[in-house]
């Protein structure tokens, strides 16, 4: 059986929060707001399991936004202040907190959520959060000047989070780089370096997500400026495959990356995305099947995990759900087609 996951994010519950926002407003405050959360979490749970997915993440439906989620927790940032600042390159403006000291932990960032998914399943659970290039692009730096010192003082924090995560039993911490795909030099070197200094120290399985980011339309329309071919991933895929990461994923099905590009990551599992998070269209199983197939060329059936493109936040509740029940019955059917094909 191909094992299945999810990138990351799920569609938050109407009760919970505006739905289909990137950066949607809760709809409870205080302790109701941290019940609802975890209900929210349940639901996903259960959600994913019956969609028969072998890796249960918890939707991220404790975090307001991928990013913020973390910096909500971390001294010498400034979210009374936000400014309108440039994402990914000036793909689209947001308002973002700054950073205005040195950096350092309130505490415990994520322990509520992750010990929850840990006591509310047997299977096998990933633990997202952001990538230390990802969130220097998403921040206004006021304090260190550098943007590589400012990557550097991210991932201490967030080697410090992963270590107690993997100590709350996560199985596997994904850390997610759309910043890859942006800056692509910067990314093979000080990119992967800081991702190194936050996987310091842990034995439990690590991974990095680098997609072309979620399915809202600046990020549509910017793929359309990439022409036939998205290569972004050359660059950085040597630098990851001599890394001490053990999982990479990508983007895959409707999109225009090369699929050879995969072969770069010699030794890696690798997350093949056979889900797309731009559309509302749902995938048929046949389908994932055979992206799964195409992505075999390149990936030993032992290294490849089905997965989405990205996460399915922005999407509605209902759209999310089917694609994940696709996704499951996607890999199964591969399976057997993979197993078919051996005793032919």
């Amino acid at each position: 059986m191909f094992r299945t996951a999810i990138a990351g994010s799920l569609p938050k519950p109407a009760w919970l929060a505006e739905t289909q926002k990137l950066w949607p407003q809760w709809k409870a405050q205080g302790a109701e707001l941290d019940a609802a959360k975890l209900d929210a979490t349940l639901l996903w749970i259960k959600t994913q399991e019956d969609a028969g997915l072998d890796t249960i993440g918890d939707g991220e439906q404790s975090r307001q936004h991928f990013v913020h989620g973390f910096l909500e927790q971390v001294e010498g940032i400034d979210f009374e202040h936000k400014v309108e600042m440039g994402i990914r390159n000036d793909r689209y403006k947001a308002q973002v907190p700054q950073v205005v000291g040195p950096l350092k932990l309130k505490g415990r960032v994520h322990e509520a959520e992750a010990r929850f998914l840990r006591a509310h399943t047997q299977r096998k659970i990933k633990f997202t959060l952001p990538g230390p290039m990802t969130i220097v692009d998403t921040v206004a730096d006021r304090h260190y000047g550098d943007r590589v010192k400012l990557a550097m003082a991210f991932a201490e924090l967030l080697n410090q989070e992963a270590l107690a995560l993997q100590a709350d039993g996560v199985d596997i911490i994904q850390f997610d780089e759309p910043a890859f795909n942006v800056y692509m030099e910067d990314a093979a070197t000080w990119g992967v370096q800081a991702l190194e200094r936050a996987v310091q120290g842990l034995t439990c399985t690590t991974a990095v997500h680098i997609c072309y980011g979620y399915g809202i339309d600046a990020n549509n329309q910017w793929k359309k400026t990439l022409g036939q071919q998205w290569r972004q991933y050359e660059q950085v895929f040597p630098a990851l495959a001599a890394s001490s990461i053990q999982q990479v994923s990508l983007e895959c099905i409707h999109s225009q990356v090369p699929p050879e590009l995969m072969g770069l990551l010699k030794g890696k599992d690798v997350m093949v995305g056979v889900i797309d998070v731009a559309s509302d269209v749902i995938e048929t199983p046949e389908e994932v099947a055979d992206t799964i197939g195409r992505a075999l060329q390149f990936v030993p059936h032992r290294h490849l995990i089905a997965c989405t493109n990205c996460g399915l936040a922005p999407m509605s509740r209902e759209v999310a759900q089917a694609k994940l029940r696709a996704l499951g019955l996607g890999a199964r059917l591969a399976s057997q087609r993979l197993a078919g094909a051996a005793t032919a």
